[in-house]
C-alpha cells in the first residue's frame, strides 16, 4: 500500500514541519511489516504568525508518540484487520488526538505500508481469511435470454 506521488506532493506545503516516522511490526498472522508516517504541524488557536514550526524536541516526542500508536494499533491485529483500519485513517485520527498537546497536527497517515516477511504458504489459513466473503459487492442485472438466431449454412461449390 502506497500514497500516490501527487497526493504526497499536495500536502506538502512552506510554513509548517513535516514530521515523519517508520516502524516494524509483527501482526498476530506473523507478517513482518513496516509502516511509515507522515504529519504536518498546524497553527494553534488565535495564532497571528504565519509560520508553525515545531521545536525538534517537540518533534522528538511526536515521533516517539506515533511509533507506540503504530506499535499497539498493529501488533494487536491480524492482517486483514489492519488494512481495514487504514482505509479509515483511524491510526490517524488517534496519532492527531493523542499529540495535540504536543503540538497541533494536520493531514496524519499512514503513507506507506511494507510487507517484510510474510508467513508460510497455508492452503487452509488462505481460505479462512479470503473464503467466507458472502458479501454482494456489485447488484446482480436480470437480462432477458438473448434469442438464439439460426445462420443459414453455405455450400460452398453447389
Amino acid at each position: 500500500m502506497d500514497f500516490t506521488t501527487d497526493k504526497l506532493r499536495s500536502l506538502v506545503r512552506k510554513w509548517q514541519s513535516l514530521i515523519e516516522a517508520h516502524v516494524d511490526v509483527k501482526t498476530t498472522d506473523n507478517y513482518t511489516l513496516r509502516l511509515f508516517c507522515i504529519a504536518f504541524t498546524k497553527k494553534r488557536v488565535n495564532q497571528q504568525k504565519r509560520t508553525c514550526y515545531a521545536q525538534t524536541s517537540q518533534i522528538r516526542q511526536i515521533r516517539r508518540k506515533m511509533r507506540e500508536i503504530m506499535i499497539n494499533q498493529s501488533q494487536s491485529c491480524d492482517l486483514k484487520d489492519l488494512v481495514q483500519k487504514f482505509i479509515p485513517e483511524s491510526i490517524g485520527k488517534e496519532i492527531e488526538k493523542a499529540t495535540s498537546s504536543i503540538y497541533p497536527l494536520q493531514n496524519v497517515f499512514i503513507r506507506k505500508v511494507k510487507i517484510l516477511k510474510a508467513p508460510k504458504f497455508d492452503l487452509g489459513r488462505l481460505m479462512e481469511v479470503h473464503g467466507d466473503y458472502s458479501e454482494d459487492v456489485g447488484v446482480k442485472l436480470d437480462r432477458p435470454a438473448e434469442e438464439a438466431v439460426a445462420e443459414p449454412t453455405e455450400v460452398v461449390g453447389a
